[in-house]
């Protein structure tokens, strides 16, 4: 396991910790609402008791002096104080027939007068109210004599309301700041690898410029002292195509010039390179486009990326086989297409195969492919993919690049 498969398992564990502590602080918020439930259940129970016994005082009577019959002036006032002591649960109290009774803690749209006789407005919000009551199960049944029942129809508190509303909005908080977190996270692992890309190409790209020159100077001593000239030649192209990777590598580290070319021209070069120095036991097809397809690119850069897919394609099949490059044109954009009859790729590795440091191979970085979509997406605003493979029976890798305007 590298370090990259390593640090993204490790964004997945913080992210998996983090997801569970959300769950944790909901269940808790739920398990207070719950509690809070049966308290105000409780505390209904309580009142509605306290309306059946002042009912019930008043249909046995009470004297002239303002005492009930059987009763003493103590518990009257008890009842009375519960009655009372209620300020935040809404409550509609009704008779057997629906008809309201009483009510408190409802915010009525008007204002009630002195004598707290209610305006018609409010005695149709209050029905209203009690109708979306009756499908709850916050009803409780006060039996006042065998004929004779009142009920009591009970809303949840503002406080348990926004208890009730609390959870949902931490967790989406939280979720937001696991997002923020993450693609924090993301950017700056983009941005450090950014550097590392700049460093590593800028620093090769210089290595490579030394011994480069040197090589030169000497294929210009070997000229002058007679060797043979295809020999020299040949060694020309090496130093060449030396020249054109540190070219490649000093491109990577900044920003490239790009200019419009014929797509055809840039991929059937690169296919044309590569071609001469695959196995003549691979079948090597190119395939360009029937008129010139303009793009906005850079060219040695783009060429590398082929060479790197083509490069795959051959190691992927064991050096038999056959290998397809075709370029097309679809609406306003440009598609390059390889093909290879190799070992294939799993579908679950489509995307893996892009990030750093995933390789198949016993030697290598595993940086081809991430060279590869870093140049097409971030330098020419396309799109590199696996369009299909199959384990067994080969891979067909594609780029998209938008037309030039």
């Amino acid at each position: 396991m590298n370090i990259y498969e390593i640090r993204r398992y490790g964004t997945w564990v913080l992210l998996s910790l983090a997801l569970i502590l959300v769950g944790a602080f909901v269940w808790v918020s739920n398990r207070l609402v719950a509690d809070l439930t049966i308290q105000e259940r409780e505390r209904m129970e309580v009142w509605a008791g306290a309306t059946r016994e002042m009912a019930r005082a008043f249909t046995a009577g009470i004297d002239s002096n303002g005492n009930v019959a059987g009763a003493s002036e103590p518990d009257l006032e008890f009842l009375l104080s519960i009655l009372a002591g209620n300020h935040t649960i809404p409550v509609l109290l009704t008779d057997s027939d629906g008809v309201i009774l009483d009510q408190r803690n409802f915010d009525l749209p008007e204002p009630v007068d002195s004598l707290e006789i209610l305006s018609q407005a409010n005695m149709s919000y209050l029905y209203r109210k009690l109708e979306d009551l009756k499908k709850s199960n916050n009803i409780i049944q006060i039996i006042i004599t065998p004929e004779n029942s009142q009920y009591v129809y009970y809303d949840d508190s503002k406080l348990l309301k926004r208890l009730g509303y609390y959870p949902y909005i931490q967790l989406a908080v939280m979720l937001l700041f696991i997002v923020v977190v993450y693609y924090a996270l993301s950017s700056t692992k983009r941005a450090e690898q950014n550097k590392v890309w700049v460093g590593l190409s800028k620093e090769t790209a210089h290595q490579l410029g030394t011994p480069i020159s040197s090589l030169m100077a000497w294929m210009e001593f070997l000229q002058s002292q007679g060797i043979d000239p295809d020999v020299v030649k040949e060694m020309n192209k090496d130093v060449n195509r030396l020249s054109t990777i540190a070219s490649r590598f000093s491109k990577i580290g900044s920003r490239p010039s790009m200019e419009i070319d014929d797509l055809n021209a840039v991929v059937m070069h690169a296919g044309e390179y590569m071609a001469t120095r695959v196995s003549k036991r691979i079948k090597f097809t190119l395939s360009p486009s029937s008129f010139p397809v303009k793009v906005k690119m850079s060219a040695p850069l783009f060429e590398w990326v082929m060479e790197n897919l083509i490069k795959n394609a051959v190691d992927a099949m064991d050096g038999t086989g056959a290998i397809n490059v075709s370029v097309d044109v679809e609406g306003e954009t440009a598609h390059v297409t390889v093909s290879d009859t190799g070992k294939g790729i799993p579908r679950k590795n489509f995307k893996t195969i892009f990030n750093p440091g995933y390789t198949t191979k016993t030697r290598g970085w595993g940086l081809g492919l991430t060279l590869a979509r870093r140049i097409v997406d971030q330098y020419h605003g396309g799109h590199i993919y696996v369009k299909d493979s199959e384990p067994g029976r080969g891979t067909t890798f594609r780029i998209d690049l938008p037309l030039a305007k």
